[in-house]
């Protein structure tokens, strides 16, 4: 498997994901053209994508979801809850996702299955959950909008290659910048978002023996800098004696160039 992060940040979220010859597209909340283009540019053409997959409801991560799966001819998987909301209406095939459970993302073309396993994560968005995806002996674990650190998601998702993981704002940053005190406190809270420091908490329950790369996903422009990310993420995994493992940034603006599972 290979994994493209195409933007990240509360303006939009999506990847790809190759699993062989199977495409899925994790979150579409790009407005549409951006993401279309970004899509093009990765090189999926005319109905390239097979599986349009939806971590939740908020249009930072569903705005364009339905009109990718219709354009597409995908398969859109989300939540019960939120299939009748417009961004998602739109896909003439869906499908409820388990809630803690596992679904099977079949191909269109020759390969293996993919085996998609949810984890529900507080959010003040329910339900949010985060993705753990199987294919061909190599685990993805995809984490993103989670108010507080959770041991059960931990241990769910631990033993992936490869580790998307939020780290959206720095404390000190959040405090003395420019949001209203009520969206502070909703940023802070157990319906938010993970801090820097929450992010090295789970990174310490999720750093297992086969782990190779951590993207920090969902940072914010105005509550965190990459590079406190970055400095907060390395030195937890030299706590854990995992300085081998890579740290990458994911950005709003520019896409990730891909990366092996």
């Amino acid at each position: 498997m290979r994994l493209q992060i195409l933007g990240s940040g509360s303006r939009g979220n999506a990847a790809l994901l190759w699993a062989d010859e199977t495409v899925i597209l994790i979150d579409a909340g790009l407005p549409i053209r951006t993401l279309t283009d970004r899509v093009e540019k990765a090189g999926i053409g005319f109905k390239g994508i097979d599986h349009v997959v939806v971590t939740h409801g908020h249009l930072d991560h569903s705005r364009s979801s339905g009109i990718m799966a219709k354009r597409h001819g995908a398969t859109l998987h989300c939540a019960q809850r939120i299939q009748e909301h417009r961004s998602v209406s739109r896909a003439p095939e869906k499908r409820d996702l388990p809630i803690n459970g596992s679904t099977t993302l079949e191909p269109r073309r020759g390969s293996e299955p993919v085996t998609l396993t949810t984890v529900k994560i507080p959010h003040d968005c329910d339900p949010t959950v985060a993705f753990r995806i199987e294919h061909g002996g190599r685990t993805l674990s995809f984490l993103s909008d989670m108010g507080e650190p959770r041991e059960d998601a931990g241990r769910a998702l631990a033993g992936a290659g490869l580790l998307v993981l939020e780290s959206n704002y720095d404390d000190e940053l959040l405090r003395g910048g420019p949001y209203p005190d009520a969206l502070k406190a909703r940023v802070r809270g157990a319906g938010g978002h993970l801090s820097n420091d929450q992010m090295a908490v789970m990174l310490t329950r999720l750093a297992g023996p086969d782990l190779h790369t951590v993207v920090l996903a969902h940072l914010s422009e105005k509550n965190n800098r990459p590079e406190i990310a970055l400095r907060t993420a390395r030195a937890t995994l030299e706590q854990l004696g995992r300085k081998d493992v890579e740290v990458l940034v994911a950005e709003q603006d520019r896409p990730l160039s891909p990366i092996l599972v």
